[in-house]
């Protein structure tokens, strides 16, 4: 038993733990209504549209997280807006968004001829790296987002299954739909300076779908995710401790398994 708590000895896996399991529920909780809305697309191109925000903020010598913010936010903004408006399909907008902003990060940080190893954790991300600022702020955003969607619930999940039913109500179902964004934007740009923007829409999504498969009922399934996203998480950090492997790969791989495993067994109990 000693050995299997050995990594809980150093200080930087005990803050890993803690970054992993916030950004877990996070991710847990928009991730339900972007598997539900089928949103997954989206939650990619935020991911990567939040990469030049990042980038500008180095350049500036700004906060990071800020910079990162406002990018996601501002982007999944502009394509809610634009999905509305245009004649294209989403999934198109997206795809042209989000390629040409990550395009314009890259450029970006292919200009800087300074240590950049900051933008490679953003990129590749770096839990076993997170600083104590970097726990309160994500302490900050779950307690932000967990709280809006605790105030908001009946109100977005209405809007998310019957928006036409929602705006016969008197819902305003657009500002309720840019608020999702908004949620799903401050929910990545602060998980990406965690676990990077290459993993977190794995977060976002994986565990969301896992919980989609066992529950019938939506708050069951927002439970159910947060519950699996911290046990992949925890699981993922003492794994990778172990293996001497990429702790946020790990985690991923571990909520990947648990998918697989859960779709596997549900598939042979239908046969």
């Amino acid at each position: 038993m000693p050995e299997l708590l050995e990594p809980l000895a150093y200080g930087f896996v005990q803050r890993a733990l803690v970054a992993a399991v916030l950004v877990c529920i996070v991710c847990a909780c928009v991730g339900v209504f972007v598997v539900l809305r089928g949103l997954a697309f989206l939650g990619d191109a935020v991911a990567h549209i939040a990469f030049p925000g990042v980038v500008v903020a180095q350049l500036a010598k700004a906060d990071l997280v800020i910079g990162g913010s406002i990018a996601a936010v501002a982007g999944a903004l502009a394509i809610g807006l634009a999905g509305r408006r245009s004649s294209l399909r989403e999934d198109t907008l997206i795809g042209v968004v989000f390629s040409g902003m990550f395009a314009l990060g890259v450029v970006l940080f292919s200009s800087i001829r300074s240590y950049t190893g900051d933008l490679l954790g953003v990129l590749l991300g770096d839990v076993l790296g997170v600083s104590s600022e970097q726990l309160w702020l994500g302490a900050g955003t779950v307690a932000l987002v967990v709280g809006v969607l605790f105030l908001v619930w009946k109100e977005i999940v209405f809007v998310s299954f019957d928006p036409t039913g929602a705006a016969a109500a008197g819902l305003p179902v657009a500002r309720y739909d840019a608020l999702l964004l908004v949620l799903i934007g401050l929910s990545i740009a602060i998980s990406i300076q965690i676990v990077g923007v290459i993993l977190v829409v794995a977060l976002l999504v994986t565990p969301a779908a896992t919980a989609r498969l066992l529950a019938r009922k939506i708050r069951h399934m927002l439970y159910l995710a947060v519950a699996l996203a911290v046990a992949c998480s925890v699981a993922g950090i003492f794994l990778s401790y172990w293996l001497n492997t990429a702790s946020g790969g790990t985690i991923v791989l571990v909520a990947t398994a648990m998918f697989m495993l859960v779709w596997a067994v549900r598939a042979l109990a239908r046969e």
